[in-house]
């Protein structure tokens, strides 16, 4: 071929190519017709200590209804939408459908699942596709809860049906530019009017805000000092959403820059039991165990995945899951896999039973998202080159973990979240130096 100048244009490029350069490419089943891609979701085998002998009928019926859904409706078309990084809007209607938008809340049309039917919800979402995962938990773990929690009756019976069905949606926005790990500093500023309040700020990473009817805000009350929670509608004059590109995770997620230029809400849209931030912690101690949730999922889907692909790949005449570091590689995934099902289960049982402390909380939630990452790594080593194609899923779960592993808290501010729980010392901001003069 020629090798064409900086100043020659794409369409030049073109002329130069073989006729088949521009292809699209083999189907994957062609391409590589010795293993079963992702399209066509691998069947559970990674509940090797029977997990569902701890479940109630319902909440092994909650498991099984969301598990066929994903697997049928979500799993031959994630790479594609992932690749593109655009949302599967067809889909919203099939999760609605499901009934679990709404989790633990009772009454208002929402489904009142049990904490634990509401984890293991999420993490047979995530086991086939974590950005749907964070969709869900995103609109039904942090928007519908905050104003289940601390909205007004009126609010609760104004948006929530709707939300519960997914005819509407909503995001949760608390995340700023400068306040990530230490969002209590936020600096959006709700300003009292005659008749309500007006918002003034910006936010970012937030997931669903692009194309959310609802937008739960939270701002510092200017009068008070404290932190306040809104909701905003889609369109309100003054609110701009900008979606963030160049993502290598959750490509799926939509996620936003959202900027608040003197947007008027009005009083009744003004959440009234989000008064400081502490109130924000009753929204994040659920949020946190069903973020605990997804990388269990996640893992769960690694190893079906590779668990099938080795006993369809062979080499060296023989399948690679005859090969003793291949199985002792899928066997550490699978204990990984047994070990976080059984924290994030007694995660669980202690908030149903009003024992779980924000510390333990934080520690599932870190130290599970470390295993996975670990699940997630070998998981890539035991697919060779096929490792790094979203069509056999790990690769995409792999890149998709790392998001995961940073929001709600990453890996070292829910460890010092713990380790004061531990030891009654705070260590979040760092000790003034004492000068030697």
């Amino acid at each position: 071929m020629t090798v064409l100048s900086s100043k020659n244009r794409d369409d030049d490029v073109k002329n130069e190519m073989p006729s088949y350069f521009n292809l699209p490419s083999l189907d994957i089943s062609v391409a590589f017709p010795q293993a079963t891609p992702a399209s066509k979701f691998p069947r559970c085998a990674s509940d090797y200590y029977q997990f569902d002998d701890l479940l109630t009928l319902e909440e092994q019926s909650v498991r099984m209804k969301v598990k066929e859904c994903m697997e049928k409706e979500v799993a031959p078309i994630m790479a594609e939408y992932w690749e593109k990084a655009k949302f599967p809007f067809h889909v919203i209607p099939k999760l609605g459908a499901l009934c679990i938008a709404g989790g633990t809340i009772k009454g208002y049309g929402c489904p009142g699942l049990s904490i634990t039917a509401n984890a293991v919800a999420t993490a047979e979402v995530a086991r086939v596709d974590a950005s749907c995962s964070t969709f869900i938990l995103v609109h039904s773990s942090l928007a519908m809860l905050t104003i289940a929690l601390c909205g007004s009756e009126e609010q609760k019976q104004k948006y929530l049906p709707s939300l519960a069905q997914l005819r509407t949606v909503a995001c949760w926005a608390l995340t700023e530019p400068d306040y990530g790990s230490d969002a209590s500093g936020l600096k959006t500023t709700a300003t009292r009017v005659e008749g309500g309040w007006i918002l003034d700020g910006q936010k970012r990473w937030i997931g669903n805000s692009t194309f959310a009817d609802l937008l739960v805000i939270f701002a510092r009350n200017t009068t008070t000092n404290q932190i306040n929670g809104f909701i905003v509608k889609k369109g309100a004059p003054g609110l701009t959403v900008t979606k963030i590109e160049n993502k290598i995770g959750l490509r799926i997620v939509q996620n936003g820059d959202i900027l608040l230029k003197k947007v008027f809400v009005p009083d009744e849209d003004r959440i009234p039991g989000v008064n400081s931030f502490q109130d924000t912690s009753k929204v994040l101690a659920v949020s946190r165990v069903m973020v605990a949730w997804q990388p269990i999922g996640i893992s769960m889907g690694i190893y079906d995945m590779c668990h099938r692909y080795l006993k369809e790949r062979k080499q060296f005449g023989a399948p690679l899951a005859a090969f003793q570091i291949n199985q002792q590689k899928l066997v550490q995934m699978l204990g990984n896999i047994q070990a976080m099902i059984l924290v994030g289960w007694r995660l669980c049982k202690l908030y149903e039973n009003s024992k779980m402390t924000p510390g333990h909380a934080s520690l599932g939630k870190s130290w599970i998202t470390l295993r996975a990452r670990e699940t997630a790594a070998l998981g890539r080593e035991l697919l060779g080159g096929n490792g790094i194609l979203t069509d056999f899923l790990v690769a995409k779960a792999f890149c998709d973990l790392e998001p995961i592993y940073t929001y709600e808290g990453t890996y070292d501010i829910n460890t010092l979240v713990t380790g004061r729980e531990v030891t009654g010392l705070a260590s979040f901001k760092p000790v003034a130096r004492r000068s030697r003069m």
